[in-house]
């Protein structure tokens, strides 16, 4: 199995992803070669919590503009995680 941080990337802090919060579910970009079972076992290793959960999606790269030169966005895979009733993730806290 990967390290845990490898495969978890970083959270994300968006509207949308605020107000799941109140569902108790985390949004996390994590790793494109990662798998729901490792996304679960990352955050539990990392958060010390329960999950009950894991919602994954693929979002392809947008192709963006400067002037004359052309490129494209990363892609990325992000995970939706619902936590059991109860625990809470620290670092969302004050969102």
């Amino acid at each position: 199995m990967k390290n845990p941080r490898d495969i978890l990337i970083k959270p994300v802090v968006t509207e949308k992803s605020t107000g799941l919060l109140a569902e108790n579910k985390y949004t996390f970009i994590v790793d494109l070669k990662a798998n729901k079972t490792e996304v679960k076992k990352a955050v539990e290793e990392i958060f010390k919590v329960k999950v009950e959960k894991v919602n994954t999606m693929r979002v392809k790269g947008k192709f963006k503009r400067v002037r004359q030169f052309t490129g494209k966005t990363p892609d990325r895979k992000k995970a939706i995680v619902t936590l059991k009733e109860g625990d809470k993730i620290e670092i969302f806290e004050g969102l």
